[in-house]
């Protein structure tokens, strides 16, 4: 199937002059990790010679060195060249979901043009690394494409109750908040025609700088120690979530510094406390490693998949879920910090999977796990 990716430019102009400078911060991001301009060459595609003078090019251009080197200690970056770099990484983790739902819309409208005709399963989920992981795998299929577009918890759902996708991927927590996040889903599942495929858990917390230096260890010392704090989307699950936390600690979200400074995605807030721009973030544990942040654990998520009882038998959902139970799924999610491949690709009735609450009778039903 074909595959589109969009990528951003960095170009800078200078006010009332022609000249420009397009920035490669991937390879300034090299050097700040491993502090070799020849590792940043030979990631480039490029030589050392011209990366050298590329860097000599950006830094003429803006008036200040973005690269220091030092005798036997390699090279590392200045403070702005610093800034650059994270300015990109936090542009990436903000952006980057929505530019691959705009390459596959893009995909999907040119698809009928073209002589490819293998089979699509459409999946809205919200936007996770392990969902990520099984997406990879399958471009690896031949004769199978996948039309994958982000959106929220609860979207995916209704995406799936109005027939606009195959596989909608939901996340619902473990523990005393599990009955509120099953209520708010009930209204778009159908115990007879929907059912669950068990995919992975997933791990659910504080990012906070590395070695913690506020010594934040939950949700109270956010307030406790005036963190400057950067929230999720009211859209997201992951907001809903944290919201419902609040509400069972006690915590008035008006008193945590900065809970109205938003971002769209795990990893854009990440970025955020990583740039050195928040002290404390919600999300999960995979992201917070991604950029080499602590985390404090505060519950786990399953996260899973649910689709409609006819659409299991067809040929593409089965090649699906034998890659969810192959060894190397199960080898990519042991890669994910925070992750675990739980029965990935089992299928079940809603209500073996979920501790479903009879709202109406206001009592639990037990319900096989």
């Amino acid at each position: 199937m074909l595959q589109i990716e969009i990528e951003p430019v960095w170009r800078f102009h200078k006010e009332g002059s022609p000249q420009t400078a397009v920035v490669m911060l991937g390879v300034l991001n090299e050097i700040r990790k491993t502090g070799k301009l020849t590792s940043a060459a030979d990631h480039a595609g490029l030589s050392y010679r011209h990366v050298w003078n590329l860097v000599e090019q950006w830094s003429d251009f803006f008036g200040v060195p973005l690269v220091e080197t030092h005798r036997g200690k390699g090279t590392t970056l200045t403070a702005f060249g610093e800034k650059l770099v994270w300015a990109g990484q936090r542009m990436q983790a903000r952006l980057g979901p929505q530019l691959e739902n705009l390459a596959q819309e893009l995909v999907t409208e040119i698809k009928p043009f073209l002589h490819q005709r293998p089979s699509v399963i459409r999946v809205h989920a919200s936007h996770g690394f392990a969902v990520s992981k099984l997406r990879e795998l399958l471009d690896r299929e031949p004769g199978i494409g996948v039309d994958l577009r982000y959106v929220s918890n609860q979207n995916s759902l209704v995406s799936l109750a109005q027939g606009a996708c195959d596989l909608s991927g939901v996340h619902v927590p473990r523990g005393e908040l599990r009955a509120q996040s099953v209520k708010a889903c009930r209204e778009w599942l159908d115990p007879r025609e929907d059912r669950v495929i068990s995919f992975v858990t997933r791990e659910m917390g504080l990012m906070v700088k590395p070695g913690n230096p506020l010594k934040i260890g939950s949700l109270e010392d956010l307030v406790e120690t005036k963190a400057r704090f950067v929230n999720r989307d009211h859209d997201s699950g992951t907001r809903t979530l944290f919201d419902q936390l609040l509400a069972q600690h006690g915590i008035d979200e008006a008193r945590i510094n900065g809970a109205q400074q938003m971002e769209f995605t795990h990893a854009a807030v990440a970025a955020y406390v990583a740039s050195g721009m928040a002290d404390a973030a919600f999300g999960v544990e995979a992201a917070a490693r991604q950029f080499g942040l602590d985390f404090v654990r505060v519950l786990t998520e399953d996260y899973f998949f649910v689709c409609r009882r006819g659409f299991l038998d067809t040929e593409p959902m089965q090649r699906v879920l034998d890659v969810m139970k192959g060894q190397p799924f199960h080898d990519a999610i042991a890669e994910l910090p925070g992750y675990v491949a739980v029965h990935p690709g089992t299928v079940s009735t809603v209500k073996e999977f979920l501790d479903i609450v009879d709202v109406t009778n206001s009592r639990p039903v037990k319900i096989k796990p």
